[in-house]
């Protein structure tokens, strides 16, 4: 309604302006034969009505349709009347449409392009970096652990790159299946143990719930807390000698939590680590941090239907939670 008034105001104006013009005509004239003048403006008035009255209910879908945003995109396709001017926006949002849809198209083969050329890039370059760390035990010490070292950093920008764009097809990616979280920890384990002895920070394990086996895709889960792992320990170096992984039951929940004693988060940063690219104050400090690691947990986390919980305290450590649902906690033994 308010858009047809703002598209008639001065067609009204006009009307009204003429009107008045008579009246004042008449005025002048002393107001000799005022009644016909009265009676031409009332029929003026009436007609004026019947036509806004018709204009309006004749087009009303269509004022209704631009007063009202899209929901979706295929709702430009609706019909709304048969005037001319509903036709001509009818054939254009289908021309917009079909346009917006190929140029949609032709984004998505690139980007599946894309893709599928740094996914084969990534698996490419696993393969040097297997024959250098081949070559690297038979070298003497320091020249080995400093060349196996550098490896495994290459190795964890790799992974995190790969992972990065299987994001993008996430739930195409995922394959659910009940694991068992204590097996899932000791593999996480066994394959950081060099990067634990590296940095003199080594992990302990505690299970108040045993047996505790939860409903998830086994390949995320191992990233998730492999990334929370480096992370822990990177920031708990120098200052800590361990953490824990811990695996327990809360409120019918099932809880795989990896708490930290390092350097703990700063308040300023807390409501940004999840952001991609965001480094903060620690990870300027800590120059091998990409601000990606926390960001494709929580995407992760959020398309398995899982929560991320998080404390930290300046000086005292950082501890992180992975909580799944309770129809995902499948077996408490």
């Amino acid at each position: 309604m308010r858009l047809f008034f703002k598209e008639h105001a001065l067609l009204i104006a006009l009307n009204i302006l003429q009107f008045a013009s008579i009246l004042i005509i008449y005025w002048l004239d002393g107001y000799r034969n005022l009644l016909p003048a009265l009676y031409a403006i009332f029929i003026g008035f009436f007609l004026l009505a019947c036509y806004l009255f018709y204009q309006y209910f004749s087009r009303r879908a269509f004022y209704q349709r631009l007063s009202r945003p899209l929901e979706t995109l295929d709702e430009s396709l609706q019909k709304s009347g048969q005037h001319p001017v509903s036709e001509a926006l009818n054939e254009l949002l289908r021309s917009q449409y079909k346009h917006y849809q190929q140029q949609i198209n032709t984004i998505g083969k690139e980007r599946e392009e894309h893709l599928k050329q740094m996914d084969h890039w990534v698996h490419q370059m696993k393969t040097p970096i297997s024959v250098i760390e081949l070559t690297a035990q038979s070298l003497d010490e320091p020249d080995s652990s400093s060349i196996r070292e550098e490896t495994e950093r290459m190795k964890t920008g790799l992974n995190t790159i790969l992972y990065m764009a299987r994001l993008r097809t996430i739930e195409q990616d995922f394959h659910i299946k009940p694991i068992h979280l204590e097996s899932l920890v000791h593999e996480v384990n066994g394959e950081n143990k060099r990067f634990y002895i590296r940095n003199k920070v080594y992990p302990k394990v505690e299970e108040r719930t045993e047996g505790l086996t939860v409903q998830t895709d086994e390949k995320w889960l191992f990233f998730i807390l492999t990334q929370l792992v480096l992370n822990a320990v990177k920031y708990s170096a120098g200052k800590s000698n361990s953490i824990l992984i811990s695996i327990y039951e809360r409120e019918k929940e099932a809880v795989l939590e990896v708490q930290d004693f390092g350097v703990g988060i700063p308040e300023e940063d807390k409501k940004r680590i999840f952001d991609a690219f965001y480094t903060g104050e620690n990870g300027r400090k800590f120059r091998e941090s990409t601000g990606m690691g926390l960001y494709l947990i929580k995407e992760a986390v959020e398309h398995l239907h899982h929560r991320i919980e998080f404390e930290s305290q300046v000086g005292e450590g950082t501890t992180f939670r992975v909580v799944f649902s309770e129809t995902q906690n499948l077996t408490t033994m």
